[in-house]
């Protein structure tokens, strides 16, 4: 992500607050975390292969971030 200048820090924080992102589901899960008010942001590689595998695979990128998760709990029991 590109640095910001200080004027477009207080334009993004203010487009942010006075529109915060809507929150779909039960509000704990996805990219936006409503509890923590949290976004997760990809670098550039991971967001291009997470986009090409949901193209491919016909999945949601939180359906093919969660088996991953759940690859690597099974993995480390």
């Amino acid at each position: 992500m590109p640095d910001l200048t200080e004027e477009e820090y207080d334009a993004l924080d203010e487009l942010w607050t006075n529109n915060p992102p809507v929150v779909s589901g039960n509000g704990k899960s996805g990219f936006f975390m409503q509890r923590r008010n949290e976004i997760v942001i990809l670098d550039d590689v991971s967001a291009a292969w997470l986009r090409t595998k949901a193209e491919i695979t016909h999945q949601d990128p939180t359906e093919i971030i969660g088996a991953l998760v759940r690859k690597e709990i099974a993995a480390s029991a």
